[in-house]
């Protein structure tokens, strides 16, 4: 059994539904039902969403990034005893819990997932694929509705859903991942094109992954009508309802409480310290020196997935560094971009 290559394989499978789904958009293929039953189920996924994580994934399982990958670990994929690994998935976002799946399967152990009601179909759907491309892995995934006779675990939730996780499975090893965010430093000399693929960094999936751009740092004085006017192409949110919804919402409760904010139709941006923001509200805050807001950031470490910025005017060469990217490059993480900086399979081949 050749799980490696099953991964591989798996990217090439995906690019072919995509190029299949570019060139036919109305076909009734197994990936169109899979669409409909999910968005069905959960309004957020519509078929773009989908089919920007369904192309994020062919990208990031391309042979060099599988080889590069997995090189880095002792990989026994015959134990005579593998593990049952429990795995809850979360539902905010397409494909979301296919990083655990892989992680589960290439180091040797059994899968045990129980997915979210937010998302009943499209794990189960991906984990299909691999099993046609490698039979033998049938045996290996289970989706449950408990997790029972496991031995360890791997639980991905909000802050208040890990302390349940934390309550019930603390007994087992685990990792246990709680609520984490985007956030953008911004300069005054990026450019239009900058600051329009930071509009995907913000609205990709509709702000609902852990690597979304909750908060943007900007200089004192710092005029936001080019982030305004750039990210203006992102405009085809106002045709969504849930998003919508949101927007409406929060822009009237923030009119009635004469909070000061600005806004462009579809986004709404204020200036608030906290990271996290909810759906349609991006926060913002004013720094004074690029230092000591590194400073700040690293004491918030646990709180960020990543942070955008532009590397040849800012450069940071502590412990920030790592999870830094450019503009526009949040949903395309590597293989081996764990969420929360916690190493999956280290954590697996170690059992």
């Amino acid at each position: 059994m050749d799980i490696k290559n099953a991964s591989k394989q798996l990217g090439l499978k995906l690019k072919s539904k995509v190029d299949e789904y570019n060139a036919d958009p109305a076909a009734f293929t197994d990936l169109k039902e899979v669409m409909i039953r999910a968005f069905q189920s959960n309004g957020w996924f519509t078929e773009k969403s989908i089919i920007n994580s369904m192309t994020q994934w062919a990208n990031a399982l391309q042979e060099k990034n599988v080889d590069q990958w997995l090189s880095a670990y002792n990989l026994n994929l015959l134990l005579s005893t593998p593990k049952r690994i429990g795995v809850i998935n979360a539902g905010n976002i397409p494909f979301v819990g296919l990083h655990d799946l892989l992680s589960v399967l290439n180091s040797g152990h059994l899968y045990f997932g129980k997915n979210s009601s937010d998302d009943k179909y499209l794990l189960p759907w991906i984990a299909n694929l691999l099993i046609e491309i490698e039979p033998e892995l049938k045996s290996r995934i289970n989706f449950i509705e408990k997790l029972n006779e496991i031995d360890a675990v791997i639980a991905t939730g909000s802050d208040n859903s890990s302390r349940y996780f934390d309550y019930y499975f603390g007994k087992y090893p685990h990792i246990i991942r709680k609520n984490r965010n985007g956030v953008a430093i911004l300069t005054g000399k990026e450019t239009a094109e900058q600051l329009s693929n930071l509009g995907k960094d913000i609205f990709q999936y509709f702000g609902l992954g852990c690597r979304n751009v909750s908060k943007m740092y900007a200089p004192k004085d710092y005029n936001f009508n080019l982030f305004f006017e750039s990210i203006y192409n992102e405009n085809e949110l106002m045709n969504h309802t849930k998003y919508m919804n949101n927007f409406d919402y929060n822009n009237s409760v923030l009119l009635l409480k004469l909070v000061p904010f600005l806004q462009n139709g579809f986004l709404i941006i204020r200036e608030e310290e906290v990271i996290p923001s909810p759906i349609s509200i991006v926060h913002y805050e004013f720094y004074d020196d690029i230092n000591s807001l590194r400073q700040k950031l690293a004491q918030q470490k646990d709180q960020l997935q990543c942070i955008v910025m532009d590397e040849k005017v800012i450069s940071f060469s502590d412990e920030l560094k790592n999870i830094v990217v450019d503009f526009g490059q949040t949903q395309s993480p590597s293989l081996w971009d764990y969420a929360d900086g916690v190493d999956t399979m280290s954590f697996l081949s170690g059992l």
